[in-house]
């Protein structure tokens, strides 16, 4: 009765595409680090530009092109890496932490460079946030499971990134991090029948390290962040 219930709730979308179109111009083009804004700021703003069912397709949309784009870059990156020094490296959507493992000094973090223009602490944060608080209805209006894969992506590539690439953990990382972890548990929680958890949030889970967070003007540590003790609870229970 699963696809009944997800037909039945997805009849009752209206979609606007001329709407959900000006929503993603908007916050593509009115935000983002060209700002002289706090990014926790922005984020608060974007959300609540994203209201009502087009903001939580758009904030689905946002999700897969970013996990997209990043994605393709890796891949580039990975094909130029192999055309200089003929070593070859897999990349695998649902595990990064390979790839970086072994390569993580040869590459650059993709998400603070994509060519959509949403930058993960701004857009990114707010429309994981979205999709977070509205789980019971998103799950409604778009089709969770590559929604919830997306969201694994971002965490997976944001925990390789402080990991293996050089990405300093500022607050607005560690915020990122936190919100991400958030929305896969309302996901999960809001889906009939959630998937297995992926490989790098079943290792990120057996850690129990702390990682100094530092604050984003300065080069002062103010808070710390353990991702396992966080997952643990949240995608365990």
């Amino acid at each position: 009765m699963r696809w009944f219930r997800q037909l039945l709730g997805r009849r009752q979308v209206q979609p606007d595409p001329a709407r959900q179109q000006a929503l993603l111009q908007d916050v593509r083009h009115r935000f983002g680090a060209h700002l002289r804004v706090p990014f926790a700021e922005q984020a608060e703003a974007v959300t609540r530009v994203l209201d009502g069912d087009d903001g939580l397709v758009v904030a689905a949309g946002i999700l897969r092109e970013v996990a997209d784009e990043a994605h393709a870059a890796l891949h580039a990156q990975v094909a130029e890496l192999f055309r200089r020094t003929g070593r070859r490296f897999i990349v695998n959507r649902r595990n990064y932490r390979p790839l970086w493992r072994e390569a993580g000094a040869e590459l650059r973090w993709p998400l603070f460079t994509l060519p959509c223009g949403f930058h993960p602490y701004a857009q990114v944060a707010a429309a994981v946030t979205v999709v977070g608080a509205r789980a019971p209805r998103v799950v409604r209006v778009v089709d969770p499971m590559p929604l919830l894969a997306h969201v694994f992506e971002v965490l997976d590539l944001t925990a390789a990134g402080w990991e293996y690439g050089r990405v300093r953990v500022d607050v607005d990382g560690a915020s990122l991090a936190n919100r991400l972890i958030s929305t896969a548990r309302q996901l999960r929680a809001a889906m009939d029948d959630p998937p297995r958890l992926p490989p790098p949030v079943r290792e990120l889970m057996r850690r129990n390290n702390t990682i100094d967070v530092y604050d984003p003007a300065a080069d002062r540590v103010v808070s710390g962040i353990n991702l396992g003790a966080e997952l643990r609870p949240a995608l365990l229970s």
